[in-house]
């Protein structure tokens, strides 16, 4: 008599044929934190992953992705700015058309704070050298005080 027996038991190992990644491979990648992918989830940045046995599975395309949101802030970009530039797949040639809208938006606005800096730099480098026996006799709080103050 042979018995055999069948082991019923599910593993709950990735699956060999599944290349997609996991939230912490992600976040190894790119250099996030994964409740920072989540958060991109949330608001739409990044699209719902698939789910295998409940676990987040990404695209491999989502570390691009990643880099286009971190490059957008580092460059003064809301999130909302970013979420324009994502809304068309990358490869589309629409998705240069909407960098270049927002760069040319945004690009007013960081040169007047770019000269807003280096008259505040100015004059805290004069302030710096200020020799004034005090406040209300230091030329440094007359007319070009107005100027630092934002509109």
């Amino acid at each position: 008599m042979l018995v055999v027996k069948v082991g019923l038991m599910s593993t709950s190992g990735p699956d060999p044929g599944d290349c997609r990644l996991t939230i912490g491979e992600v976040a190894g990648l790119a250099h996030k934190s994964p409740s920072a992918i989540r958060y991109y989830e949330q608001i739409g940045l990044l699209p719902s992953p698939v789910r295998v046995n409940g676990r987040r599975r990404y695209d491999a395309g989502v570390v691009r992705t990643l880099a286009v949101i971190e490059t957008g802030q580092r460059a003064g970009l809301a999130l909302d700015e970013i979420r324009v530039l994502l809304s068309v797949s990358p490869d589309d040639p629409a998705a240069i058309d909407r960098l270049r809208e927002v760069a040319n938006r945004k690009l007013p606005e960081i040169v007047a704070l770019i000269e807003r800096s280096e008259l505040v730099r100015g004059w805290l480098e004069c302030a710096a050298r200020c020799e004034c026996p005090n406040l209300s006799q230091c030329p440094l709080f007359d007319d070009l005080g107005d100027q630092l103050l934002p509109d």
